[in-house]
């Protein structure tokens, strides 16, 4: 199979979940992940494994919204789509909120057919909970109706898991993979050590390792914005020469001490602008 009809079947298996949303098909959507599958939205949260976990999740965040998925790019690797996105969100009191993202998504191929394994959602609960109560009553009135959804369809212990997404390296954190990425950029090898320590582990392209020289030499003039916090993860959209791409910086638990550094980089055939009209869906 060649690297564009790959990347189309990727591609095309992704762009089916905000398909179903749309059409509010609660079995086409869970039909789309594995039997073990995992979401995690945010990042940081506790995650949803499982089909009856999966459907929690659905009948929680999805089933009483409306969501438009603004796609700014798609970038597709092997067996993973990375998308960078803002998602709008409609709730059912008409407060919306426009958050910026950037989803993962790896995939399995199952029968001739793929299906996603693992969604991981970067976004950061605490400014999407500050924009909805910018919104006024309609996102009071949204904030109190989530409580009760959350509890009867996760329970207790669903909600504690929720606002889990709320710690995590935080400012720190996008500081510091700033600080990475500058030194980067301007090719200070010693800064780069000297931030990264000796056992960081570096992907460029994400799933190839390279050495800190290496890393330091490609990213020469790497610029980078719409960084995200979320968990122990920082993500981020750069550009490294003509590449764009999205890099994810992980971080030890407890600590703001880089571990990996992943770049998710356009690869020609391998990535996909999407038009610029609106697709329906969600997170998932």
């Amino acid at each position: 199979m060649s690297l564009e009809s790959a990347a189309d079947e990727l591609l095309a298996a992704v762009e089916a979940s905000p398909r179903a949303v749309a059409a509010h098909d609660k079995a086409a959507w869970v039909g789309l992940f594995t039997a073990d599958a995992v979401v995690n939205d945010p990042v940081g949260s506790r995650p949803h494994i499982g089909t009856a976990a999966i459907e929690r999740f659905y009948d929680t965040f999805i089933a009483p919204n409306t969501i438009a998925f603004h796609v700014e790019r798609d970038i597709v690797g092997p067996a993973t789509v990375l998308r960078d996105l803002t998602i709008e969100t409609t709730m059912s009191t008409g407060a919306t909120v426009a958050v910026p993202m950037h989803l993962r998504y790896d995939l399995v191929e199952q029968d001739g057919v793929w299906k996603i394994a693992h969604l991981a959602a970067h976004w950061e609960l605490g400014a999407m909970i500050m924009q909805l109560l910018r919104t006024g009553l309609p996102g009071i009135g949204a904030a109190l109706k989530l409580g009760p959804q959350l509890i009867a369809h996760q329970g207790v212990g669903g909600v504690a898991g929720m606002m889990r997404a709320l710690l995590g390296v935080g400012g720190s954190g996008k500081r510091e993979a700033a600080r990475v990425f500058s030194a980067a950029a301007a090719t200070d090898i010693g800064r780069v050590r000297a931030l990264l320590g000796g056992g960081t582990v570096i992907e460029l392209p994400a799933g190839t390792p390279i050495s800190v020289e290496e890393f330091t030499n490609r990213a020469r003039n790497m610029r980078w914005h719409k960084l995200i916090a979320a968990g122990r993860t920082v993500t981020a959209t750069v550009d490294i020469d003509a590449a764009r791409g999205v890099a994810v910086v992980e971080f030890a638990a407890g600590a703001n001490r880089v571990t990996g550094i992943s770049l998710f980089l356009d690869t020609g055939a391998a990535h996909r602008r999407m038009p610029a009209h609106r697709q329906h869906g969600t997170a998932g």
